[in-house]
């Protein structure tokens, strides 16, 4: 039962920056025990900034805090955490060389690592979760799914009575999806704990959270009860527009004729990756189809050259290539990585910089010393080309957000020759009118003639671009579908493990 009184209260808070941009504009918010509140918006609509106020990241520019119906002022994490409010980040900040209880317990002072009493904590904690991990454990060792797991213990762990969760769920697949709903479920309902939970997932905001709130432009544009909105209600208030959903009838087989631009021939890697011959023609989008671990991204690294255990061939236009990333980008390839900050930008660059790393040349005079006046026209274009929200080139990619951002990875691609784009969950962590820009994106790019692979733990998106769907599982690929002869149903089946023909039957006997 959600008690009257707020726990946390937000008044008119405001957020300007030094260089003039205004993030906040006079945002209320109320957050009760044993609520799961809802905090939604388009990447750039002031989110981040929020959560980072509540967290103590970030001073608020004006307006009020309440917290359990005093006005406070803090300016620390450390602070937020002794007064009671824990936050769960998106890109979850653990030490990867320690083990899980050094982690969990990180804010703790003393030498306490071989402490039994710190260790009865530890299970007391797993116990209240239903879920185990080994506390010697090193971080660096367990899944993004695990990892997730170590952050929400160690938000338990400082006895938090509000925590916020920052899209717990981006990264996992559906199995750990539903832990994590578990949890949430338990902490509110039975622990009294008040949550807040953002998330892209409409479908998981619905079935989850008690109550809305829609930030647009750095303004509260919703605050509603959750029974009283649907998904396409909340997907219009978040941006602004109706959504006009992408038809999977649209996508046909490509023509035989066309010229093959990536071919596979035997492509393997111990203990990864089964052997997988495949051709990709101009104009193809192939969607990778599987869960998480299935062996997705290891196969777009070795068509890559990141991977140095792998064997087999890769061409490019009948070309052998050498296995090498170098190799593979002076064939014409092009890698958006899954994790866009660690692999796929340089964090302390700016967008200039970042669009025009992979095609220097084509910025250069002399084809060899590069002009910063062409570099930055270079990513003043792709501002343009991609609508990414920016105010110039020359603000740093970190200071973007998710869906700006990941528009950069795939926009230092799109002014070099590359035939071949590999697309490795382009839409993880992004709000719902970046993700169609994407994709929309991806079918521009295929009838543009390049050769698209794409992965995506979201199916929906795979069946929506894709002119055929290979399925994947325990790095092997199982199934192979025309993306109009299919459904998610049978995606979703064969993915988890049924057969391709009893999939089939299955999904047949689903047929209206």
């Amino acid at each position: 039962m959600v008690n009257e009184m707020p726990l946390l209260q937000l008044e008119g808070v405001t957020k300007t920056f030094p260089n003039g941009l205004t993030a906040l504009r006079g945002v209320d918010l109320e957050v009760s025990r044993g609520a799961v509140h809802g905090l939604l918006g388009a990447n750039g609509a002031g989110k981040s900034t929020l959560i980072k106020i509540l967290s103590g990241s970030l001073p608020a520019t004006g307006g009020r805090i309440v917290w359990k119906g005093s006005a406070v002022s803090y300016s620390s994490p450390k602070a937020a955490n002794d007064m009671g409010i824990a936050t769960i980040h998106q890109h979850i900040p653990l030490v990867a060389t320690l083990s899980v209880l050094e982690n969990v317990f990180l804010s703790e002072e003393g030498r306490w690592r071989r402490n039994a009493k710190i260790r009865q904590r530890f299970a007391d904690l797993c116990e209240r979760v239903g879920y185990w991990l080994d506390p010697d454990g090193l971080v660096s060792d367990l899944s993004i799914g695990q990892r997730q797991m170590v952050a929400i213990l160690q938000a338990l762990g400082t006895g938090a009575d509000l925590i916020v969760m920052d899209e717990p769920t981006a990264s996992l697949a559906a199995s750990e999806r539903e832990v994590v709903y578990r949890i949430v479920q338990h902490l509110s309902r039975v622990e009294n704990k008040a949550i807040v939970f953002v998330s892209h997932f409409l479908d998981e905001v619905v079935a989850l959270t008690d109550r809305v709130t829609i930030l647009r432009d750095g303004q509260a544009v919703v605050d509603a009860q959750t029974c009283d909105l649907n998904e396409s209600r909340i997907a219009e208030a978040i941006v602004g527009r109706q959504i006009v959903a992408l038809e999977k009838a649209a996508v046909q087989p490509v023509d035989e004729a066309a010229p093959v631009l990536l071919e596979l021939k035997n492509l393997a890697s111990a203990d990864k990756l089964e052997p997988i011959s495949l051709k990709v023609r101009a104009g193809e989008v192939v969607g990778i189809a599987g869960l998480l671990g299935s062996g997705r991204s290891e196969l777009l690294h070795a068509i890559f050259g990141a991977d140095a255990d792998a064997t087999g061939e890769v061409c490019v236009e009948g070309r052998p290539i050498r296995r090498s990333t170098a190799a593979a980008v002076r064939a014409g390839m092009g890698l958006v990585p899954e994790d866009r900050m660690a692999q796929g930008l340089v964090p302390g660059f700016e967008v200039w910089r970042n669009t025009t790393l992979p095609a220097l040349d084509g910025v250069s005079r002399w084809s060899w010393l590069p002009d910063p006046f062409r570099e930055r026209g270079r990513g003043a274009e792709a501002i343009r080309r991609l609508s990414i929200k920016a105010n110039s080139p020359d603000i740093v990619v970190t200071e973007l957000s998710g869906g700006n951002a990941q528009k950069v990875t795939i926009g230092k691609w799109l002014f070099s020759d590359v035939k071949v784009f590999l697309l490795d969950e382009p839409t993880a962590g992004i709000d719902i009118g970046a993700k169609t820009d994407i994709l929309l994106l991806v079918r521009e790019l295929a009838a543009a003639g390049k050769a698209v692979i794409m992965v995506s733990s979201e199916f929906e998106e795979i069946l929506a671009v894709s002119n055929r769907i290979l399925v994947m599982r325990d790095g092997r690929c199982i199934a192979q579908r025309a993306g109009h002869e299919t459904s998610e149903h049978e995606l979703i089946l064969l993915a988890g493990g049924k057969s391709a023909n009893s999939a089939s039957a299955q999904q047949a006997g689903a047929q209206p």
